[in-house]
């Protein structure tokens, strides 16, 4: 006997319904949850997470009454119980990345420090290298601020901000730029350097060392998360109709 799904009118197999997964691109999502759930599985909220769960829910989203709340549940297909358990699964998912990966975030923050580094910079360029050189000779000088350099004769987005750029993540910028900036002292100046089609004239103006704080903590775990899902979702493959006798 195959077993069918009622949705409306509409009558699908279970063939059919992991079909219409793929078309949705719904089947990456599906597996994502299986792999929570089983995740999971170990940890259970306090009594206080537990007991204030749905009411800060009704709280945040100004559901002040009975009949309010009642309504909206009956509008959402749900009851207070799954509800409940709906909004359990990221307190839970929260419960198990911090304790498998919170312990790895030092050692991992070292490693991605130098592209959470920030840096706000100067540039100009020119396709024309003769008159790089003079712009530099210029800013060097003092004859002219490197803004107003920046305004009149940078051929890039930048010109519209006096030539500024960021603050920015120390890896955003083209690779030769970032390797400069990272060596630089704040108002160090780059003579024109050839980049692609361009002449760049380069300027540190500050930089901003990453500190790992809640925020970036916050950041790293989910990055080891999301890591560590893509390995699970790996070995667990797609999902398939298995054959019974």
């Amino acid at each position: 006997m195959v077993e069918s799904f009622q949705i409306g009118t509409n009558s699908f197999t279970g063939a059919e319904v992991i079909l219409l997964l793929h078309r949705y691109q719904l089947m990456p999502q599906l597996l994502r949850g299986l792999v929570s759930d089983q995740a999971i599985i170990p940890y259970a909220l306090t009594e206080v997470e537990r007991s204030q769960l749905v009411p800060q829910f009704y709280e945040q989203n100004k559901l002040e009454t009975a009949e309010i709340q009642s309504q909206w549940l009956k509008g959402n297909e749900l009851t207070e119980s799954s509800l409940h358990e709906l909004l359990a699964r990221p307190v839970l998912l929260e419960k198990f990345k911090q304790d498998t990966f919170g312990n790895k975030v030092e050692s991992y923050f070292m490693t991605r420090k130098p592209a959470l580094d920030r840096v706000l910079y100067s540039l100009i360029r020119t396709k024309d290298q003769g008159v790089a050189q003079e712009l530099y000779f210029r800013v060097k000088e003092g004859e002219q601020p490197f803004s107003e350099i920046a305004r009149q004769y940078s051929q890039g987005a930048e010109a519209n901000t006096g030539g500024l750029v960021g603050p920015a993540p120390l890896n955003m910028p083209h690779p030769a730029i970032a390797r400069a900036l990272q060596v630089s002292q704040p108002g160090q100046v780059w003579p024109p350097t050839r980049l692609d089609d361009w002449f760049i004239i380069l300027r540190l103006e500050k930089f901003y060392p990453a500190q790992l704080d809640t925020t970036v903590r916050r950041q790293l775990v989910d990055e080891l998360f999301e890591a560590w899902m893509r390995e699970e979702l790996q070995k667990v493959g797609s999902l398939r109709i298995a054959a019974t006798a």
